[in-house]
């Protein structure tokens, strides 16, 4: 399956799902959260051993893309933000519904909501200039993509907070030592990295590896109320006074 925006790819038992919009770093607009979940729903069809998801270009994601929200009409933000935070929340939930090991492989940027689908993975490799920073208090959206459902779990509650309220950003070593992600690639081979350790969960005992997921995953009825609730909070904001002038602010359109 290959698209505009993702591609699929399945080979000797592993999967690998690439963002592929690198001339806007991957920003998450619908087409692309679309063409996700449907490599998604084949990967479940397939039913390999292992997943990898990676990136194209110079970043990850970017996340939201910022000048889509901008250019709806006001009046028209709130239905374009419940369907793309949606379908983010649903991507993040079949992730973490399939049956086999997932590998992020992180370069770049991750920034606001795209940082889900990193969190949604069950092993992360970073690049020496991968980078994750959440900018919602900057532009005046509410946190998505995990940031209050996941991030705390995986690195604290009061890391999370601060991270969030200051925008402040993660650099690579430090996403290491807060367990954000699990591996550093310094010679900035990530992808291979990725593939290496999606190699070594493929030759591991199946059952063994799926009860181990099982039992040590998130819950993903907890996790599916906390996205919710994420939804609905940023739904409250996207059409403010606030949000309208921070989206202008960042986009050097006031």
């Amino acid at each position: 399956m290959n698209t505009a925006n993702v591609l699929y790819q399945l080979e000797d038992g592993i999967a690998t799902i690439i963002l592929n919009r690198p001339e806007r770093h991957n920003a998450l607009v619908q087409p692309l959260l679309d063409e996700l979940r449907e490599a998604l729903t084949r990967c479940r069809h397939d039913n390999p051993e292992a997943l990898v998801l990676r990136a194209e270009g110079r970043s990850f994601s970017s996340g939201g893309d910022v000048a889509a929200f901008y250019e709806v009409a006001r009046g028209e933000r709130r239905a374009y933000a419940t369907r793309l935070v949606g379908e983010l929340n649903e991507a993040m939930l079949d992730l973490l519904r399939l049956p086999l090991p997932t590998v992020a492989a992180v370069h770049g940027m991750v920034t606001g909501g795209s940082a889900g689908l990193v969190l949604a993975c069950d092993i992360a490799v970073a690049g020496p200039n991968a980078h994750f920073a959440p900018w919602y208090t900057a532009v005046g959206f509410s946190p998505d993509g995990g940031w209050t459902a996941l991030m705390p779990e995986r690195i604290g509650r009061g890391r999370a907070l601060d991270v969030q309220l200051t925008n402040r950003r993660i650099e690579a070593r430090e996403a290491l030592q807060l367990g954000l992600v699990q591996y550093l690639e310094d010679d900035g081979d990530v992808s291979g990295r990725a593939m290496e350790l999606a190699r070594r969960l493929r030759d591991a005992k199946r059952g063994s590896v799926r009860n181990t997921l099982a039992l040590t995953r998130p819950d993903v009825n907890r996790v599916a109320e906390a996205l919710e609730a994420e939804r609905r909070h940023f739904l409250e904001l996207i059409d403010s006074e606030e949000a309208d002038q921070g989206m202008a602010d960042f986009l050097g359109r006031a």
